[in-house]
């Protein structure tokens, strides 16, 4: 077997494992004085097979987005920051994502600090740069793998986009755009300064700018601005305009200042599903300043807070933290002035340039295209038929928020849970929860507020609030269409009122007509709407056939209903 360089359909070159068979000739003279092989030609003819990726000898690189513009490349011993999702090869399952974490991961390359794979994958990269890295096993966790996560000799792929690059050895950069033709003065230490100003990040991305508000004033020189700052400002005339780009160290340095900080305090197991934009959320918070003064908390008001992600209703700090999240997780936000009421502030309520802290707790959360969520836990093995529409059932449940809060319970009632499907007698989503169930079967059904009882809520549910129940199907009894009392299960007597009149009297009074029809439902014949007394349900279909109302049914009274009414004629 030999290993080379293929390239792909896309032209990016990759290394694959050839396996072959076939003669070797050696072309070459005999041994030399020195008792050594010569150069040795090989001729070979060999059957080709492409082997897997797990065989590759060395890091697989696919740039598919190079920004037009790239002043600086990634070279050994810079800093980066990045995101980045990590997958497996073999199933693409995510094994770690820094948009999962809520914040770019920063490290620097070329000094043993990441993964070997991965260090070689980022070299040569730009900001704004997006490319696909695909790391052996032997240049990432080999045959071991790592804390149950990373399986033995798995493939990682590792989708990346490089946000910045620094050195230890930067300075400032300054770029002059524009100077007036006459400085009879440059700015020197001491000097008061007003000036406007936008502050991006390296990729683009704005922080900050003067615009919003007002200049920004300021002494130079006194250690009132990051000191790459002081040092950007010196020597500018006025009405001039610079380009000023400021590492980090003389910056805000490895913490940050000016950047959203989420940490993760709590993630429930079992967390299937994350927030998105576009999701409408109920969470909890505690809000404080840095130095921990409170200035507002859901949890005195004793209400959740609702709003949708990621479409602006709420301080944009808090919109990026709450994307990604998981029902019952807790996190600490730190939001700075920016992403927050930034220089002015809410009245007497919130400083100007004020740091927020955020300690929430979610809920719950929905899209308002969810659909009820159905999971059966427990089936019998025998089912001779299951619930549908104009059913009779008896149910237990337990209904509760998605904390974990129980609201109701069917045993907290003397008399069971009863409803008939189709009839309206329980919010939507739980009658979707009820179809299709066998006696004995349990299932645990999510379902969210437009299914539920909707913005408002009701009793005890809070408005917009996810729901989940907890079902076990009691008893079934089959039901009959809408508006019917009574239906036979084949065609019924015919001629009808022979096989009522019992007596053969030549008239049916109601303890005759009821013993009618008891016998029909006791041999098979046909089926009352269940859930309802059967005697109060047969006065109401003896009232309905004695049309003169003189307390007894006549053939006439018979014949005459089944003209008039065929579409409602239960017998």
């Amino acid at each position: 077997m030999f290993y080379t360089n293929v390239p792909d359909r896309s032209g990016v070159s990759r290394v694959v494992r050839f396996c072959y068979l076939g003669r070797l000739d050696f072309l070459g003279s005999p041994l030399n004085n020195l008792g050594m092989f010569p150069p040795l030609l090989f001729v070979l003819h060999f059957v080709a097979v492409r082997c897997s990726s797990e065989f590759m000898l060395d890091v697989v690189v696919d740039r598919y987005h190079i920004p037009k513009v790239c002043p600086r490349e990634v070279q050994p011993e810079d800093f980066i920051r990045y995101h980045f999702n990590g997958t497996l090869n073999a199933d693409g399952r995510t094994f770690d994502s820094s948009h999962d974490r809520g914040k770019a991961f920063i490290s620097q390359v070329g000094m043993g600090r990441l993964l070997t794979g991965v260090d070689r994958g980022l070299m040569g990269m730009c900001v704004n740069e997006r490319r696909k890295i695909t790391v052996p096993p032997h240049l990432a966790f080999g045959s071991i793998g790592t804390g149950g996560i990373i399986p033995a000799d798995a493939v990682l792929v590792y989708d990346v986009l490089l946000l910045d690059i620094w050195n230890k050895a930067d300075k400032v950069e300054i770029r002059t755009l524009s100077k007036p033709k006459k400085c009879t003065r440059a700015a020197m230490a001491s000097d008061f300064l007003r000036y406007h100003y936008n502050g991006t990040l390296l990729s683009g991305q704005a922080f900050d700018s003067s615009h919003k508000n007002a200049t920004y004033d300021t002494y130079l020189g006194q250690g009132d601005v990051i000191e790459g700052m002081e040092q950007g400002l010196l020597g500018m005339c006025v009405t001039e305009r610079r380009v000023i780009i400021i590492p980090p160290f003389l910056a805000y340095g490895e913490n940050g200042h000016d950047e959203l900080v989420v940490e993760v305090k709590e993630v429930p197991e079992g967390c299937a599903r994350r927030t998105t934009v576009g999701d409408y959320i109920r969470y909890h918070y505690n809000g404080t300043f840095h130095d921990g003064t409170a200035f507002d908390s859901s949890y005195q008001r004793n209400s959740t807070y609702n709003t949708y992600v990621g479409m602006g209703y709420i301080i944009k700090g808090m919109d990026e933290a709450l994307q990604g999240l998981c029902m019952g997780e807790k996190r600490r936000v730190v939001v700075p002035p920016h992403l927050a009421y930034g220089g002015d502030g809410v009245g007497e309520l919130i400083p100007g340039s004020a740091v927020l802290v955020f300690d929430i707790h979610i809920i719950d959360f929905h899209n308002p295209d969810d659909l009820v969520d159905v999971k059966v836990t427990h089936k019998p093995q025998e089912c001779d038929s299951v619930s549908e529409a104009d059913d009779w059932l008896q149910y237990r449940y337990n209904c509760s928020l998605m904390d974990g809060t129980l609201l109701y319970s069917s045993d907290q009632f003397d008399s069971p849970s009863v409803t008939t499907l189709g009839a309206e007698q329980v919010i939507p989503g739980l009658e979707q929860g009820l179809i299709g169930m066998c006696v004995g079967e349990t299932r645990e059904v999510v379902v969210p507020p437009h299914w539920g009882h909707g913005e408002n809520g009701a009793g005890d549910v809070p408005g917009s609030a996810v729901l989940f129940f907890q079902l076990e199907l009691v008893e079934l009894q089959k039901g009959v269409p809408k508006g019917f009392m009574f239906v036979w299960f084949g065609d019924g007597p015919d001629p009808l009122f022979p096989a009522m009149d019992l007596n053969g009297d030549r008239e049916v009074p109601l303890q005759e007509f009821s013993a009618f029809i008891k016998l029909q439902v006791q041999q098979g014949n046909g089926r009352l709407r269940p859930g309802v007394q059967a005697d109060d349900i047969i006065q109401d279909m003896f009232n309905s056939q004695d049309l003169n109302k003189d307390g007894k049914i006549v053939a006439y009274e018979v014949s005459l209903q089944s003209e008039e009414q065929p579409e409602r004629d239960e017998l």
